[in-house]
This record gives structure tokens, sequence and C-alpha cells, in this order.
């Protein structure tokens, strides 16, 4: 399989695995398990030009009708953003992208929303543009977090100003808002800052199906090392696990759509 390439509605329980621009990629999206409706997350891989890529989630927001159309026209609009004109630099492309994207969900007149998070990837810097509660963590090799990116909602806030603790916050009665989607007015886009990758950093980006059912601890400790593609079906058994009640009752536990792309830059 070779980028572009695009899953939306639909769910990729096996991970597919990439290799390109420098960078090798497993990716899989999956819906909630129990419940008879379409996925609503979807993922995106691009190659930008000759040297960038650029991968996405897109989780469409629950509370709000259209959820699977709203996230699968956010990743539409961003591929095609992105690929009408490389001159640009990615930067101005992927916000070009987030914005036709919000246009295009708020045209369709639904009432959807959804979150989108996308990572520019070139050579060894990473950068990473986001709204919602999908988020980014890239980890060393030895389990340092390098990155992790703030969810936009009242815990993400709480929890970036040392007002909860993590456990405190995945257990919180209001972990389920979110406070910045597209399609919903005002939306902005928060961009980090460009990071050095090393050589064997893992990048994990990945919808609140992820988040909300591990530590960050636990996430660490199964994409610090191994084969990408093990790394993300072992997430995800993991995730499916604390979803169907399996675990101790002190872990978190909500049931919900998954979605999990992991990159490591591609050895010499």
């Amino acid at each position: 399989m070779t980028p572009p390439c695009s899953f939306t509605g639909v769910s990729l329980d096996t991970p597919a695995t990439i290799a390109a621009c420098g960078f090798d990629v497993a990716m899989l999206t999956r819906a909630c398990p129990g419940r008879e409706q379409a996925n609503q997350d979807g993922v995106l891989l691009l190659a930008y030009g000759d040297d960038t890529l650029i991968a996405a989630v897109a989780d469409g927001a629950g509370g709000y009708p259209d959820g699977d159309a709203a996230s699968g026209a956010a990743l539409a609009a961003l591929h095609d953003a992105c690929l009408a004109d490389t001159s640009l630099a990615p930067r101005a492309a992927i916000l070009n992208g987030f914005e036709a994207a919000h246009a295009a969900i708020k045209t369709r007149g639904a009432g959807g929303a959804t979150t989108l998070v996308a990572v520019e990837l070139n050579g060894t810097t990473l950068r990473t543009y986001h709204a919602g509660d999908s988020g980014v963590l890239v980890v060393g090799q030895r389990g340092r977090v390098k990155l992790q990116s703030v969810f936009h909602s009242p815990t993400g806030y709480l929890v970036e100003a040392g007002l909860l603790d993590e456990a405190e916050a995945l257990h919180h009665e209001h972990r389920h808002m979110v406070s910045n989607l597209l399609g919903m007015e005002p939306m902005s886009v928060e961009i980090g800052s460009p990071l050095e990758l090393a050589a064997r950093d893992t990048v994990v980006i990945a919808s609140d199906g992820l988040y909300d059912n591990l530590y960050v601890d636990e996430i660490v400790e199964t994409a610090r090392k191994g084969p990408l593609g093990a790394c993300c079906s072992a997430l995800a058994a993991t995730a499916a696990r604390r979803m169907h009640g399996e675990a101790d009752s002190d872990a978190p536990s909500k049931p919900d759509d998954l979605s999990v792309i992991v990159l490591r830059r591609a050895r010499p």
C-alpha cells in the first residue's frame, strides 16, 4: 500500500503497514464494539511533494448528527487541499485543509462536527496541527515523552494547568466534553512547534478511543519498541479490553470508535 490512502466510515481491524517519505507507518481504525453504527473515525496518510509525509486522524463528534460524514468530509478536504498545490509550504497547505474541512462540514448543513489532528513529517522534523481531543504522543525508545498534545476539552485544559492529574481526568464526569471542533463556531487550529525526531522515536496519533482507555504510561510502554504493526495491534487490543470492561474496576473504560497511526523514521 502506498499513500495517499484513507479509511473513513469503515473498519480496518488489521493494521495496514506502509513505507513512505523515509517513515514506516502502521494504522488501523475500527467502530465502537457493541454499537450498531458506522465508524465515525477516519485515518489519512499522504505524501506531500517528494519528502514530506502528512498523517491525520478525524473523529466525528458522537453528540452531533452525521459524525461519520463529518470526519470523512474533513479528511477528504484536507487531502484535496494538500494536493491542490504542492508548491506551498506544508504548513500553509495543511492550514488550508483545516479551513476547507471546516467550511465543508458547515456547508453540509447537517449539524455534524469532528476533531482533526494532522502531523507533518519532513526528514527528522515533526509538526502537529489539531482541533479537538484527538491527539499526538511522541515517545523515545527509552520511554521519555517528548511531546504530548493538549486535548481541547475542559479536562484537557485542567490537566495542562496542573489542576487535574491524568487519573482524575480519565474518570471525570465531563471527560466526554470537547470545546473545539471543526463544523462548530468558534474553531481554532493549534499549531505545535517543530520537533526534531531521534532515530527510534515513535509517533502515536490517535482518537480519544485510545486516550480515554489507556494511561499515557501504558501507551508509552507499548509504543516505544517492537514492530510497528504489533505495536498498533497491541494498543487496539488493550483499548478493546477496556471498552468491554474486561479489566480492573479502577481502569478507564469508555466504549468508542478507535483510530491509531504509529510512525517511526525508517532505518537506513
